[in-house]
C-alpha cells in the first residue's frame, strides 16, 4: 500500500517546501497541479520549479492545465467577455474544483489499495501515528489546528478539517473528497444515503495536524486575497496593503469563519495566540533559525 499526497500550487515555494519536508518520511508521490490562470480567472505564468526541490524529484508528479473548464459563466458585451459579479464566487470554485480533479491524471501509478490524500498546500496532515493498514473506514478526515502569518500564530476558534483521503478505488473524484461534510452522520438517515458529501463510514483524526494560512509577506497575502475563491468579497472591502500590514503587526485576523455565507464576513477582529515552538512539526522544531522570519518569537 502506497500513500499518494495531491494538492494545488500557486506560487507557494515556502509552505511547498515544509510540506514535502514534514511528509516525506509518510508518503510515495507527492502529485501537485499547476494551471496557468488564478482562481479569479487572471491570466499567470507556471510557477512550479522543479529544480527548487530536486531532493524530492523522484517523487514529485507534476500536472500542468492549461485551460478553464468549460462551464464558465461569461457574459457578452462589445464583442468581449465579461464575468459578472455575481457569478465570481461560483466561477472561482469551478476553476478550483476543475484544478483538483486535474490531479487524478497523476494517479495512473496508484492501485486500488492505494490512499489518495488531498489538501490545499497549506493543510498539512500529521501522519506520525498513523496506520493505515488498521483503518476500516473508507473516509479519512484530519481534524487541524489553524495558524496564520506565523507558523505558531495560533487561532483557537475553530478548528481547521482540511486534509482528507480514501483509497483509489472508493476514490470518485479530488473534488468530491474535499467536498465531503466533516462529521461522521449517523448510518440510519434516509437523506444522508442520498447525499454525495455526507457519509457514516468515517474516521476523524483528531491531531490531524495543521493548517498554516496566509504564512506570506503582507503584499503576497493582498495579492492571494485578490485572486482567490472568495477575491470578489475581498475587494468590496476596499482594504489596503497597509490594513493588511497592521492585521500581521497586530497578531489579528478579520475574516468570520462562524459567518453565514450570505452575511459580512469581514467586520469583526480576531486575536491570535503565540503557542510554543514546541508544539510544531518536528521538521520545523529543528528548523526554527532557518525559518526564524516565520515565527512569533516572543522575547
Amino acid at each position: 500500500m502506497k500513500i499518494f499526497d495531491c494538492t494545488t500550487y500557486y506560487k507557494e515555494d515556502l509552505m511547498l517546501e515544509v510540506r514535502l519536508n514534514i511528509l516525506n518520511k509518510y508518503v510515495d508521490k507527492f502529485v501537485i497541479a499547476e494551471a496557468t490562470y488564478s482562481h479569479s480567472g487572471e491570466k499567470k505564468k507556471l510557477n512550479f520549479d522543479i529544480n527548487k526541490f530536486s531532493e524530492f524529484k523522484k517523487k514529485i508528479i507534476y500536472i500542468k492545465i492549461e485551460n478553464e473548464p468549460e462551464s464558465i459563466v461569461y457574459t457578452s458585451k462589445n464583442n468581449s467577455h465579461i464575468e459578472e459579479e455575481e457569478n465570481m464566487r461560483t466561477n472561482s470554485i469551478k476553476r478550483i474544483n476543475h484544478q483538483r480533479d486535474k490531479l487524478i491524471e497523476g494517479l495512473h501509478e496508484a492501485n486500488a489499495e492505494d490512499y489518495i490524500l488531498y489538501s490545499d498546500n497549506d493543510e498539512i496532515p500529521n501522519l506520525t501515528n498513523i496506520n493505515f493498514e488498521n483503518i476500516k473506514n473508507k473516509i479519512i478526515i484530519f481534524k487541524q489546528k489553524l495558524y496564520y502569518y506565523k507558523f505558531n500564530l495560533f487561532f483557537d476558534r475553530i478548528s481547521w478539517y482540511g486534509t482528507k483521503a480514501c483509497k483509489k478505488k472508493n476514490l470518485k473524484t479530488l473534488s468530491w473528497l474535499r467536498d465531503i461534510k466533516s462529521k461522521k452522520y449517523p448510518i440510519y438517515r434516509i437523506d444522508n444515503i442520498l447525499s454525495k458529501t455526507k457519509y457514516s463510514n468515517v474516521k476523524i483524526i483528531n491531531d490531524g495536524g495543521w493548517h498554516f494560512s496566509q504564512v506570506k509577506t503582507p503584499k503576497d497575502i493582498q495579492i492571494k486575497l485578490l485572486n482567490g475563491e472568495q477575491h470578489a468579497e475581498f475587494k468590496k472591502t476596499g482594504k489596503s496593503l497597509e490594513y493588511i500590514k497592521g492585521l500581521v503587526e497586530r497578531k489579528s485576523i478579520d475574516y468570520d469563519h462562524k459567518a453565514r455565507s450570505e452575511d459580512y464576513k469581514y467586520e469583526k477582529e480576531f486575536k491570535l495566540k503565540t503557542v510554543p515552538v514546541n508544539t510544531m512539526p518536528l521538521f520545523l522544531k529543528e528548523n526554527v533559525e532557518k525559518y526564524s522570519e516565520w515565527f512569533d518569537l516572543e522575547k
